[in-house]
């Protein structure tokens, strides 16, 4: 359509190149670099708008790779400064018109291009400088054992040693690489102090979950039994191992869900006396988890009894743990539609863990939550809860549930049926357990939120009895304090105003009470100066900090140039030392050798200007005669 023979000659492209060119100080434009620099802004900014954000795996691994061979380019060109993140702005001029979606994540792209570069700008320098010193040689394979140091040492993927090495015809000793790669994976294990259980093997039913509608069965059977990782046929009183049944209320970890806790306990000998009579085993159940997909493995510990293979049991599920679980899980859900509309679309889960005392949520966003982004999503999610619409779940073909608009996980392999559940305007695919309505969560409270990786962010939250608990515990200590401070909570951020305020206002009279005792200091010491030819040397101890030391030091420089002056004062058991030189006599004499000449007496050292140095030391016994030969040092010095 314009009469050209390349893509990178449409306008399209040009314009990215001539943005490359400018970024880079390149006046040539056939340059094969800014081709790549062109083809990779714009596929790595679609990406970015996309969600996706640099990783070590998966997609963003894609991401990363691009982003990274791109800088490299730059590299090449002479560009050793971030540059790449520039050209976002270039890109949505050129198309942000037909893609609207690139105008309004302008920002958000730039800065995530920004932070790779930043991570990864020290790394190509090194790496690369090492690179060119293994290929100077003019080996035509490079080394496994280069390119595995490469990679563990500054972190430059083997990829990105291919392509360098690509370009000038060498190859790359992978097989090496990867040897080398194995070592030391087997040095990690063999360092390891954990040690893993092997997986349970088993070949028995499946279980079936009814934890859904109860937290009671009070008709299972022991199908499987394992003490030690291995499957015997009973367990005693007193052992810890894993029971499988057939049928159980408890629900195994999965989806960020934490396992169910509580008691199986065995119909007792003779029948009849109900569950947890006397003579029944009792087995406390610390977690669930799952054997296989369909196997649930109970672990615990039997504190009565004996329980066997074949024996027939009731199930109970702590009830107290398992709702507070529920709560935060359903607000785990109404927290990531929350996030996606005050921080984007972007937003997307990267790992979570729901258990009884919190919710923990990783979500991929580039920068931390300002405060008014983490209230206004508290804010929205609460006005669900009030809502207290009832939750549905419904098990669907996938093909219906991607009509359905059902909020999915990147990655993550889903069966041909699959668990749609709608809690307030959620909508997502989970399998875990969750309340009856918005209205039982009761509270939600964010109470931390940081950083766990680059692009990827941390929220905790807090519901219902633990909220309520948190922020009662937030109420005491507010209403401590402002006992403390003699003012009702409502009144702190006035009086901790007015404690400041005091404080400048003590702080700014103690800096004038120091200046009037360095003045009188100054005065009483200026007399025991004594003459090295034309200029006056002190040297002398006096009482306090290193800024009263400096502040005397300046003044008697002031009263006695030319001078050199070394004052000294210990506090804490060490030594703070100053040297003050005039002006006119710096060129014989530096403050920083002065310093160092009296700290190297007192063990220490220091350092600074040719006028003012400052130094400590450890050993304050040795400073009088230390400050003693400070006369015969500036006489050596300035020849007298």
């Amino acid at each position: 359509m314009q009469h050209v023979h390349s893509n990178y000659d449409i306008d399209l492209f040009q314009a990215l190149i001539k943005a490359a060119a400018r970024e880079t100080g390149r006046k040539d434009l056939e340059s094969p670099s800014l081709k790549v620099i062109a083809d990779h802004i714009r596929a790595c900014s679609f990406l970015i708008v996309d969600g996706v954000i640099p990783g070590n795996e998966g997609r963003g691994y894609v991401l990363r790779r691009i982003i990274r061979r791109a800088l490299r380019h730059g590299h090449k060109l002479g560009q050793n400064q971030p540059f790449f993140h520039k050209l976002v702005a270039d890109l949505a001029a050129v198309m942000g018109d037909a893609y609207p979606e690139l105008k309004q994540a302008q920002a958000r792209v730039t800065e995530t291009l920004l932070q790779e570069e930043i991570r990864f700008g020290e790394t190509l320098t090194h790496g690369m400088t090492l690179l060119e010193q293994a290929l100077a040689g003019g080996a035509r394979t490079l080394d496994g054992e280069t390119a595995f140091r490469l990679y563990d040492t500054y972190g430059f993927p083997l990829d990105l040693t291919a392509d360098v090495c690509r370009e000038r015809n060498v190859a790359v000793d992978e097989t090496g690489f990867n040897a080398a790669m194995e070592r030391q994976r087997e040095q990690a294990r063999a360092a390891g102090k954990f040690k893993a259980h092997g997986t349970l093997e088993y070949s028995g039913q499946p279980t079936s979950f009814h934890g859904y509608d109860s937290l009671n069965v009070d008709d299972a059977t022991v199908t499987a039994v394992y003490v030690d990782g291995s499957e015997v046929k009973e367990i005693s009183a007193g052992q810890s191992g894993v029971i499988v049944l057939d049928n159980t209320p408890f629900y195994a970890e999965s989806g960020g869900q934490a396992g169910d806790t509580g008691l199986i306990v065995s119909l007792p000998s003779p029948p009849g006396r109900g569950a947890g009579g006397e003579g029944a085993a009792r087995f406390e159940v610390g977690d669930t988890q799952k054997i296989r997909a369909d196997v649930f493995g109970h672990h615990g510990r039997l504190v009565d009894g004996a329980l066997k293979v074949g024996d027939k049991v009731a199930a109970r599920v702590d009830g107290l743990r398992r709702a507070r679980t529920m709560r935060n899980h359903s607000a785990t859900h109404l927290m990531h539609k929350a996030l996606r509309q005050v921080l984007g679309e972007h937003v997307q889960q990267k790992g979570s863990l729901v258990d009884a005392d919190k919710t923990r949520f990783d979500f991929s966003h580039t920068g931390p939550m300002t405060a008014e982004q983490i209230r206004e999503v508290e804010t929205l999610v609460n006005a669900e809860i009030l809502q207290n619409q009832p939750t549905r779940a419904r098990v669907v073909p996938m093909d219906e549930a991607r009509k359905l608009g059902a909020m999915m996980l990147f990655g993550e392999k889903y069966g041909d049926t699959v668990r749609v559940l709608d809690i307030g305007t959620s909508r997502e695919l989970c399998g875990g357990t969750h309340v009856a309505r918005t209205g039982d969560i009761g509270l939600f409270k964010i109470v931390m939120e940081g950083g766990v990786a680059a692009g990827v962010r941390r929220v905790e939250a807090v519901t219902g009895d633990n909220a309520l608990a948190w922020l009662q515990n937030l109420d005491g200590q507010l209403r401590e304090a402002a006992s403390a401070l003699k003012a009702q909570p409502a009144e702190l951020p006035q009086k901790i105003a007015q404690v400041q305020d005091q404080v400048k206002s003590l702080e700014k009279e103690l800096a004038r009470l120091k200046a009037k005792m360095a003045a009188s200091q100054g005065d009483d010491l200026a007399d025991q100066a004594v003459a090295v030819g034309e200029a006056r040397v002190l040297a002398a101890q006096i009482e306090g900090d290193a800024q009263a030391l400096r502040e005397t030091a300046d003044k008697l420089k002031d009263k006695l140039q030319p001078c050199a002056v070394v004052l000294g004062s210990v506090a804490d058991g060490k030594v703070n030392l100053v040297a003050m030189v005039s002006p006119g006599l710096t060129a014989k004499i530096k403050a920083g050798e002065l310093v160092n000449f009296v700290a190297g007496q007192v063990g220490g050292k220091g350092g600074g200007r040719p006028d003012m140095a400052q130094a400590g030391g450890t050993e304050p016994g040795k400073l009088a005669s230390a400050l003693a030969s400070v006369r015969d040092w500036v006489a050596t010095k300035a020849g007298n």
